[in-house]
């Protein structure tokens, strides 16, 4: 029988993360990096608390494994209420999300991941919901149709995206918080690996954490992934603490090299420059060399070595740079030229 509910999700099944839910901070002061972030969300909780109202709606943007969800939870926390998660994808229709809308309590967070996945007219069901808290339903069709205005507790929502570009203008300007997560510091990284490995009762060396922090991208969930392995490597072979030589050893097994960049990162710049002379290259033929979703490409691979200064991003394409052809110990041709001054994300 055809489940008729409330299309939400389990965000700890969804992810894979269901080990570290205890580990997961449960109020701001214990949030490692995003320090602008967080600062700024805390005041705006802090004044809806002497309003003795919801904090308004709240989007979050920028690559994967950031905290994004991690700081809906803490914004749920922090206004001692509770959180109801789904995502973009699940709303195929506007019926889908007025379920969920309708089973809110007053205060209540609703976080809506992949925002940028909406249907359109799902979205536009939630600019009134987002504005007036009311939703109009239309019941029957043709001339017996009539409109009906449901309305809807005062309740907040925090949306995330990686995809803030594909965003509307309308949906966006409804967001009176929006925050952009940037890659995390080593260091702060390093932070996030020890209260882990306490979590775990592992015992870990500075050098291994800050080797660890080093290769994950500058990203949490990485971090952690990367931690998991080293650990199931580091039990087997009988060892009881990590040191920076097992955690070299684990990640070296596992395909991950200098700078953190795995197999897939290496196999997209070598063929940026060997199979197609450095680029441009668009994301519509690198999707076809890899069979891999555009998506993938643009949201988990390419930020990370945009920020490294590997590739960039031109009206034409993708573009190896400089660095890439010394990161791959390759020759940089005398010819090659320099880097855009801008970041366009076309070239699709």
């Amino acid at each position: 029988m055809p489940d008729d509910g409330p299309r939400m999700m389990n965000l700890s099944a969804l992810r894979g993360d269901s080990e570290f839910n205890s580990l997961r901070p449960q109020r701001f002061a214990d949030f490692a990096g995003q320090k602008q972030v967080v600062d700024n969300l805390s005041v705006m909780i802090d004044a809806a608390r002497i309003r003795q109202e919801p904090v308004e709606h709240i989007l979050f943007s920028g690559p994967p494994g950031l905290g994004k969800t991690t700081l809906a939870h803490l914004i749920a926390n922090e206004m001692q209420t509770t959180l109801v998660a789904s995502s973009g994808p699940l709303m195929d229709k506007p019926g889908d999300l007025v379920a969920i809308l309708s089973s809110l309590s007053t205060g209540q967070v609703f976080f809506l991941d992949e925002i940028h996945r909406l249907p359109r007219t799902v979205e536009e069901t939630l600019y009134s919901a987002m504005e007036d808290f009311k939703v109009d339903i239309v019941t029957g069709s043709g001339p017996g149709a009539r409109t009906i205005t449901l309305p809807l507790e005062r309740f907040t929502l925090v949306g995330a995206t990686t995809r803030s570009g594909m965003l509307s203008a309308p949906l966006r300007d409804r967001f009176g918080g929006q925050f952009h997560l940037e890659f995390y510091t080593p260091e702060e990284l390093a932070t996030i690996i020890s209260r882990a490995t306490a979590g775990m009762e592992l015992e870990i060396d500075d050098k291994a954490r800050l080797f660890l922090a080093a290769h994950s991208r500058g990203t949490p969930r990485i971090a952690l992934r990367l931690l998991r392995r080293v650990r199931d490597f580091v039990q087997v072979s009988g060892e009881v603490r990590i040191t920076e030589q097992s955690a070299r050893d684990a990640l070296e097994r596992i395909g991950i090299g200098a700078l953190g960049l795995d197999r897939m990162d290496r196999e997209i710049l070598v063929a940026i420059i060997q199979r197609f002379s450095g680029g441009p290259v668009g994301l519509e033929t690198l999707s076809a060399v890899f069979h891999e979703e555009k998506d993938v490409l643009a949201e988990v691979h390419e930020p990370y070595m945009l920020k490294l200064g590997l590739l960039a991003r031109t009206p034409r394409g993708r573009v190896a740079t400089a660095r890439a052809y010394e990161y791959l110990g390759l020759v940089v041709p005398k010819d090659l030229p320099a880097a855009p001054l801008f970041d366009d994300e076309s070239g699709d």
